[in-house]
């Protein structure tokens, strides 16, 4: 917790929520695109 108010402190709380922000979204964007993936195989074999 006291890095995270360090890191605000050096670089800003907009850079901070970005990067937490892109952090919790990745994995949620691989999922997304694993889903995309298997639908497009679904797709082809029909």
């Amino acid at each position: 917790m006291e890095e995270l108010l360090v890191q605000i402190g050096n670089v800003g709380f907009p850079i901070v929520v970005s990067m937490y922000l892109l952090v919790r979204l990745e994995g949620k964007m691989e999922e997304l695109t694993k889903s995309i993936t298997k639908l497009t195989d679904v797709l082809e074999k029909k």
